[in-house]
């Protein structure tokens, strides 16, 4: 830990802490919990991909800052239904504030077919957004 810094300082400076119940951790996929932090699970095993949800916008945006920052050129932002309009949300903040040297010109709308509980199907829109640096 280095000088007057907090644990929590210095992990929120280090854009591991999203707010104060979650922390990401190095690898990005396992869940460590303990009495005060609750680690972000990420869902593929692949770095790239983050999965637009219920969580404020704000912390999809430092995860991709985070990846992006340590070494990552491009990241996929997905969504389907009503979280559309966050992930659009998503791209357009860490484009446009936080990594401006990005761009999302490759985005991809689709319709999934996904099974319900009752065993009936039903469709649901989905987007990728690809962010990556200009180099």
């Amino acid at each position: 830990m280095s000088g007057n810094l907090s644990f929590t300082q210095e992990l929120r400076q280090q854009g591991l802490i999203i707010n104060d119940n979650d922390i990401i951790n190095q690898n990005n996929n396992k869940i460590e919990e303990n009495n005060q932090y609750e680690v972000i699970e990420n869902k593929s095993d692949d770095e790239n991909y983050i999965y637009i949800g219920k969580k404020p916008s704000m912390n999809y945006v430092l995860i991709i800052n985070s990846r992006m920052l340590n070494g990552l050129d491009e990241m996929t932002i997905k969504a389907r239904g009503k979280s559309i309009s966050k992930a659009v949300d998503v791209a357009e903040i860490v484009t446009n504030r936080f990594i401006t040297d990005a761009n999302d010109d490759n985005i991809k709308i689709s319709t999934e077919v996904i099974d319900r509980d009752d065993g009936s199907k039903t469709k649901v829109s989905s987007i990728e957004i690809v962010i990556s640096r200009n180099n």
